[in-house]
């Protein structure tokens, strides 16, 4: 059982990225105007999909979008070749497929025209031993009516449907266009204005720059090596990684001193290159788009919601966290075997492999923070983590003396390990309410999210004054000078945290907390609400009053945004100039809402078809096609006609360049917009 648990901690990454199975579709005529589509699907060794009829688990569906051309003639079949098993854990008996399926539908032709039927497919594939992901997949299937002859089989390159928005299409391509080329009056429609527009797009080219963009990127990347850095010097005083440095060091006093030095620097750069490659791996296994995606997708946050809450209840005591020994013993005897530097990069790998059950929830912790950063992120993070746990070994190792000044494993160790527990629970509601937002649960409103981090914190405060016990601890005779002064800062923590329940921005913590209009009771006035979270009413509103519009580019998931809202938008000058100059709208890029039929477009780009399901589409559409770019924050200044009017915003959280920005954009509205 806890090996099962062990390798779901250890791969998260590459299990979810990973579909196990290949489509293919076939239309086949039966009749002059009746014809089957045929799905065929082939699954990956080692994998199951589960039937349409299966019980006990999340069976599978096809998703057929209506269409006056086409209906629909019984149910969709599938091939009798599944297999049954009783689940004792699900309580039912399952149907599933190994190998191969088909599935068949019935349609029966009504209009003699060419048309695409929509078809999305939804089920759950997993493998034996019991680790499942979910299958997602669009199919757009063209009639010809009038026609109607058999098409060939072809084999459709699918875009996985767990992605949040459409940046797979479009970061590196040209602006896409929708599928009737000569109608983009569905834009104005949609949006109020109509962004692909040649006059207009000419006119904003000239103000695709971002303020502070670049320093931003630089910034957040410098923030996770620092994290990392962080997570590198808490790993040193876990009771797994403390003990171990006396120990390896007098490996290497004991030889030659020249050698011992060149080895001991060797061994450190072993260790940074064990952990920088695993950041790598990261980075490959997801690339640039989909660790970008994985920010705002639901069940992505709701994963990492549950694997930092095992983090947290191993490091509370609840169970060890340890890899399988005969993983530990191979690495032990090939490092035994080898010779030179083999034989000190396998001293390293066993290090590393021993002292994960302390070192694991905090780089589990650091690769899923960063993995909602960038591309570069995990790369970057355990470059720092890496580098801060590799020069103790190797300063001590050139240093021996040094090793009699260190402080002796003890008690305080554990309360290390509980402490990290401690605050792997904050960070994991942060993820929880990410889902909770982008998908409207509703179950985790901003002082409910306050509530559940007072009682972490306040019984933190209990624990570190000897309150509260954890596995193993024995009362303590006295409370020590530190202990106090940590139990000082929790309950310090909380007093300032229940003032947020009355709508307190909490601007030290703002970025992780839930926005503000989900608070229930706000008496505090000094925040901004937008006026508007769908750009065609601001636009026609904003023309009313003869203001310009600010376009937030948001999104739920937005750690950037809720600080940029609590730190800028609040300041006392921005907030009165903000509300009297202009129409502020909110679009938020991870919003799951479906799109209502009439503004559920589909975009081509030549070599694939993609439609527009969710608002956050919609809005993740028109922020790159306004300004090239799907980051967020994002600011635009834009009169009702559609027209840019300066520099795009990104993050800067100086409320006097974000004053001098808004009041140039209102300069260069009025003398294009005159009373």
């Amino acid at each position: 059982m806890f090996k099962k648990i062990i390798l779901f901690l250890l791969f998260p990454f590459a299990l979810f990225c990973q579909d196990p199975t290949s489509w293919t579709y076939e239309l086949k005529k039966i009749s002059n105007d009746e014809a089957l589509i045929i799905f065929n699907v082939s699954i990956d060794e080692g994998w199951i999909l589960y039937s349409l009829k299966t019980k006990g688990a999340l069976p599978g569906e096809f998703y057929f979008e209506e269409n006056p051309a086409y209906k629909l003639i019984g149910k969709t079949t599938e091939s009798p070749n599944f297999k049954s098993k009783y689940e004792p854990d699900l309580g039912a008996t399952t149907t599933f497929f190994e190998g191969a399926a088909t599935f068949t539908q019935k349609i029966k032709i009504l209009k003699p025209e060419k048309f695409d039927i929509e078809v999305f497919y939804s089920g759950q594939a997993c493998l034996h031993d019991g680790m499942c992901v979910m299958i997602k997949k669009d199919f757009i299937i063209p009639i010809d009516g009038t026609k109607f002859i058999p098409l060939q089989s072809a084999e459709i390159k699918l875009k996985n449907n767990n992605d949040t928005v459409i940046q797979d299409e479009l970061s590196n391509k040209n602006i896409v266009e929708i599928e009737n080329k000569s109608d983009t009056s569905i834009y104005t429609k949609i949006y109020g204005i109509n962004p692909l527009d040649s006059t207009l797009k000419a006119h904003n080219e000239q103000y695709l720059i971002a303020r502070s963009e670049a320093k931003a990127k630089s910034q957040s990347l410098w923030g996770i090596f620092l994290a990392g850095i962080l997570g590198g010097l808490i790993a040193l005083l876990t009771p797994c990684v403390w003990p171990m440095i006396p120990l390896t060091v007098s490996f290497f006093i004991k030889r030659d001193k020249k050698k011992g030095i060149k080895d001991a620097i060797i061994y450190g750069l072993s260790i940074i290159v064990i952990y920088v490659g695993l950041g790598l791996l990261v980075t490959l296994i997801f690339g640039a788009n989909a660790l970008n995606a994985l920010s705002t997708n639901p069940w992505f946050n709701v994963f990492f919601f549950l694997l930092l809450l095992i983090f947290a209840i191993a490091f509370l005591g609840g169970f060890d966290l340890t890899l399988p020994s005969s993983w530990i013993n191979a690495m032990d005897k090939r490092a035994e075997k080898a010779t030179g530097l083999l034989s000190i990069f396998f001293m390293a790998f066993t290090l590393v492999l021993v002292s994960f059950s302390c070192t694991g929830p905090i780089i589990g912790t650091l690769l899923v923070e960063a993995i909602v950063k960038g591309y570069l992120a995990p790369f970057i993070g355990m470059l720092g983590f890496s580098i801060a746990l590799a020069i103790p070994f190797t300063v001590f190792a050139l240093f021996p003396k040094m090793i009699s000044n260190l402080p002796k494993s003890g008690s305080w160790m554990n309360t290390v390990k509980v402490t990290l527990g401690f605050i792997e629970l904050f960070f994991a509601f942060k993820f929880l309410s990410v889902a909770d937002l982008a998908s409207h649960w509703g179950i985790l409103d901003r002082e409910i999210f306050i509530v559940i981090w007072v009682g972490i914190a306040f019984i933190m405060g209990l624990y570190f004054l000897d309150v509260v016990r954890f596995k193993g601890e024995e009362k303590k005779s006295h409370i020590s000078v530190p202990r106090f002064f940590f139990a000082l800062a929790s309950f310090s923590f909380v007093f300032y945290l229940i003032p947020g329940l009355w709508g307190a921005p909490l601007k030290g913590v703002s970025a992780f907390l839930p926005p503000m209009y989900t608070q229930d009771f706000n008496i505090d006035t000094k925040n901004i609400k937008a006026d508007f979270k769908d750009l065609s009413p601001a636009i026609d509103f904003a023309r009313n009053v003869n203001k310009p519009l600010l376009i937030d580019f948001s999104g739920y998931g937005c750690v950037n945004c809720r600080e940029m809202e609590a730190s800028v938008w609040t300041d006392p000058k921005v907030k009165d100039f903000l509300e009297n100059n202009f129409v502020l709208v909110s679009l938020y890029v991870d919003d799951k809402t479906l799109l209502p039929p009439e503004e559920s477009i589909t975009i081509n780009d030549g070599k694939i078809k993609t439609k527009l399901r969710t608002v956050g589409d919609k809005w993740s559409f028109l922020e790159f096609t306004l300004a090239k770019k799907q980051s967020q924050p994002l600011y635009i200044i834009m009169d009702y006609n559609g027209k840019i009017l300066t520099e795009l915003y990104g993050y800067n959280k100086n409320p006097n360049d974000f004053l001098e920005w808004l009041q140039d954009g209102l300069e260069k509205f009025y003398q294009i917009n005159k009373l």
